[in-house]
Order: structure tokens, then C-alpha cells, then sequence
């Protein structure tokens, strides 16, 4: 599911600098370079007083979804796409129940959460805002530059992987690249097991992709059509 604590922390360690910290001053000295520092600030421009956008709580980013709220702990929040560039949709399996994922999500203990879960009868909850970034790759650049996507299931059981769940799951998936213009294909849209440096192996051998990347490709045309 996601990643273990151990592995989001390796993937996704930004919290070596304060926040706070590099926009009040002594960026220098916490990251012990110029150059890091200017990259840090480049990123986090938006947290300066008067510039954070505002936020409405319970918002979602695909109509109809059900809002669920991760522990903030489980994400870092950011103003993206204005810092950082969305490219990838990432695919994963949860190796549990629905309600376990949620509960472990929602734990910040665990320190890895995704920004939606797909049940098995295609409903679609979300945890964390596509603005922020949500350690779910056990990858710090595919973290930063991705969306991450739940399956309730285990990757051994093809029983897990129902016709309402690809529907759902598609519509999402199609959604998210007609808002980030983001292409339709097998590089962009990859599994949790094709990150660089996971030890995963979701979404497993029994994911259909050939289906689902037609289900991408079919609803992301009739959203083109319809003008979203």
C-alpha cells in the first residue's frame, strides 16, 4: 500500500529544512549551500504572507468523489502545478480492505498516504489535494510530480480488479491528464512497481492494462468532446 513509513521517509525526506525557517532566514546555514537554498525558496515562493492561495475545506478535485482527509502528516503541502509540474498518474493497490487503507492514511505514524482510493464498487474517496504532495511513490521526484491512485485489492487476486472499479478508475485517470495535459500512454501512466527505487509490485500481474488504458484513452475522448 503506498509505502511503508521507512520507504516514504528515504523517498521523500524534503523535511530536512524548516519551512518556516527558509523563508524568516538562515536558509544558508540549514542547507549548508547557496545553490540549495535558492531551489528550496524557488518551490516554496507561495507560503510567503499574502500569497497563498485560499482553500475551501472538503473540496475535491473529481466531481463526485468522497472526501476523506489524510493525516497531514502523510503529505506535504504545496501550490501545484505552479511548483511543481504534474506528469505522471501512478498506480497502486492497497493489499487490504477499503476501510484499512483509509485508517492507515489517516494515521501519522505511517507516513505515506495517496491522493485517491478506488473501491471495488468504483467509489472514488480523496485523501489529499492533487495541490499537494502526497507520499505515495517511495520516490521524492515522482512524489513531487505525480498523482498516486489507490486500488482496494490485493495484487495476487484478479478478483480484486472489478469492471466497475476500471470505469471509475479510468474516469479519474482521464480527468487528471485533460488538467494537466498530461498524455494518455504507458510512460505517463505507470505502476507503483515501475517507480525507480521501489521495492513494490503493484498493481501486480493480474492489473489489465491493456483494458484500462483503452477506458483512459475512451474517457479521456468523450471528455475532450464534452470540453473538459
Amino acid at each position: 500500500m503506498g509505502e511503508k513509513q521507512a520507504d516514504a521517509k528515504r523517498g521523500d525526506s524534503d523535511r530536512r529544512l524548516g519551512r518556516r525557517a527558509l523563508l524568516v532566514g538562515g536558509a544558508v546555514a540549514a542547507v549548508g549551500t547557496a545553490a540549495l537554498a535558492r531551489e528550496e525558496l524557488a518551490h516554496l515562493w507561495w507560503r510567503l504572507p499574502g500569497v497563498e492561495k485560499p482553500r475551501v475545506a472538503g473540496a475535491v478535485d473529481f466531481r463526485g468523489a468522497r472526501w476523506v482527509a489524510a493525516s497531514p502528516a502523510n503529505y506535504r503541502r504545496a501550490d501545484r502545478p505552479d511548483d511543481y509540474a504534474i506528469d505522471r498518474v501512478v498506480i497502486h493497490v492497497t493489499q487490504g480492505g477499503y476501510r484499512s487503507a483509509v485508517q492507515v492514511f489517516q494515521d501519522p505514524g505511517h507516513g505515506a498516504a495517496a491522493h485517491y482510493i478506488v473501491r471495488k464498487d468504483g467509489l472514488i474517496t480523496q485523501l489529499i489535494r492533487e495541490l499537494d504532495v502526497a507520499f505515495h511513490a517511495g520516490n521524492r521526484g515522482y512524489n513531487e510530480r505525480s498523482v498516486g491512485i489507490e486500488h482496494e485489492g490485493f495484487v495476487e487476486r484478479a478478483s480484486s480488479f472489478t469492471g466497475e472499479m476500471y470505469a471509475s478508475s479510468a474516469r479519474l485517470t482521464a480527468a487528471i491528464c485533460g488538467r494537466y495535459g498530461i498524455p494518455v500512454d504507458r510512460k505517463h501512466i505507470i505502476g507503483h512497481v515501475e517507480v525507480p527505487g521501489t521495492d513494490h509490485t503493484d498493481p501486480g500481474p493480474h492489473w489489465d492494462w491493456d483494458r484500462y488504458m483503452g477506458l483512459v484513452r475512451k474517457a479521456r475522448s468523450a471528455g475532450a468532446v464534452r470540453g473538459a
